[in-house]
């Protein structure tokens, strides 16, 4: 709970509130066979800028590290074009919310639960993809790194929540990530954490041991209550 006494419930935004992957299945019979391989190294490099840029204590917004990753990825697999390249930012600008989250955010809110996104999306990012999701009303507060310009999983990205939520200590409050990774990080910062485990991925770093793995979101409200 917050120091005021409220529940409190923070989630990754890609991946775990939005579809990733919807991007490109978009734009997929644009990009034939090679579509999934596409999204999933976009996606991989994505991740692997911010890492690197963290580490190397130059920062670069994720809105730029997108684009770079899907320069990338593209170049690997020999497509060049100007418009289908446009066009794949224009929709990870309003990515499809999997299908669960719009009813999982009213019953949090329903049950008096305040909703944060902690995300290393840059507030441009942010604020396209609940817009277009058409869940802004639902958020109490959308954090962004950019607040600390270091990614996650560096627990000072963490802290942007607890000091947001006034959350002390950060095991008061749960956390939701699809990314075992963040999950982690998460973990280890001290957050009640859950990992979405969507597509049944491989167990990494022990989190089998150390937290809940979930199919989807649509039991958030009661795991947060048991």
């Amino acid at each position: 709970m917050t120091s005021q006494g409220e529940p409190a419930c923070i989630f990754d935004a890609y991946g775990t509130l939005f579809n990733v992957h919807s991007a490109v299945a978009r734009h997929a019979n644009s990009m034939g066979k090679a579509a999934p391989e596409i999204s999933n190294l976009w996606r991989a490099k994505q991740l692997e800028y911010s890492w690197v840029q963290s580490l190397m204590r130059r920062h670069v917004d994720f809105w730029q590290l997108t684009q770079r990753a899907l320069d990338y990825a593209l170049a690997i697999h020999r497509v060049s074009d100007d418009r289908l390249k446009r066009a794949l930012l224009e929709s990870y600008l309003a990515l499809d919310a999997y299908d669960e989250i719009p009813s999982v955010l009213r019953r949090l809110r329903a049950a008096g639960i305040k909703i944060a996104i902690l995300s290393n999306g840059s507030p441009f990012m942010l604020q396209h993809a609940v817009e277009s999701a058409g869940i802004r009303d639902l958020i109490d507060e959308c954090l962004s790194i950019e607040e600390v310009r270091v990614y996650k999983p560096d627990p000072a990205a963490y802290q942007i929540a607890t000091s947001a939520l006034k959350v002390q200590p950060p095991g008061e409050a749960c956390f939701f990530s699809s990314n075992a990774w963040d999950v982690a990080g998460a973990h280890t910062f001290g957050f009640r954490a859950f990992w979405v485990n969507r597509s049944n991925q491989p167990e990494e770093y022990g989190l089998h041991q150390e937290v809940r793995t979930l199919s989807s979101l649509s039991d958030a409200v009661e795991l947060i209550g048991s």
